[in-house]
């Protein structure tokens, strides 16, 4: 299971994205993403080629909803050129915009509505968008299995499991260990965490990011290490 590090907090691309990937150089994140908003067209290039330049996968989240804000964002990610796409649930024309690029894309499934952002839908619904989006050749969802309001989260992870070869990517309100472990068990492939390593939730007592994330990393292998042994 991967953890993917959004340079993110409260949905916004953090103003000084740039001065914490140095910060955190060094600690082997391969995986690493951000927001469409809050910073500007030049930063999100300059993030991308950062990270890539350090032989890392990049990522970029749409915050909004609607479609034509959708739009807008894969736009911007073709213009960055990122690796992976996630959010939005108008597939089909996602993918289109995305068209003649290399991008990844993973949609929303299930139904976002709201900001912050709640998730309702029923492991049945999520499952079905799950199956539709692997038919129109998206590489996976992004599921934002802990802002469930009308099922458990972890019975919306193991639907998706069931339902696509995709990868599952998990985002939002990842913010302990046993939430990770519980995801590694439930089939998830990725996560995303940006606020609470940013806040310092995930380790209270500790108060650099770069502990943080060590403790994160950390999490990541412990689940990973504890799904295999129990076959």
């Amino acid at each position: 299971m991967n953890f993917i590090f959004m340079l993110t907090r409260d949905d916004r691309t953090v103003a000084d994205a740039l001065e914490v990937l140095d910060v955190i150089s060094g600690l082997g994140l391969l995986h690493i993403g951000f927001k469409d908003m809050g910073v500007g067209l030049d930063t999100l290039r300059s993030l991308n080629r950062a990270i890539k330049g350090a032989g890392g996968t990049s990522y970029m989240e749409v915050v909004s909803t609607e479609d034509s804000d959708c739009l807008r964002a894969a736009r911007t990610a073709v213009e960055v050129g990122v690796d992976c796409l996630l959010g939005g649930t108008n597939a089909q024309s996602m993918l289109e915009t995305l068209a003649g690029s290399d991008i990844r894309y993973y949609p929303f499934a299930g139904r976002p509505e709201g900001h912050p952002t709640r998730l309702g839908g029923t492991p049945e619904d999520v499952a079905g968008h799950c199956r539709d989006y692997a038919r129109l050749g998206c590489a996976g969802i992004d599921l934002l299995a802990y802002c469930a309001f009308e099922a458990d989260p972890l019975d919306l992870v193991r639907a998706a499991r069931e339902a696509t070869d995709g990868a599952v990517i998990v985002a939002g309100s990842v913010d302990t260990a046993e939430r990770i472990r519980a995801l590694a068990e439930a089939g998830a492939d990725a996560f995303t965490i940006g606020s609470a390593a940013f806040d310092g939730s995930f380790s209270p007592r500790k108060g650099s990011i770069r502990s943080q994330l060590r403790d994160i990393m950390a999490a990541c292998e412990d689940a990973a290490e504890a799904t295999l042994a129990a076959g």
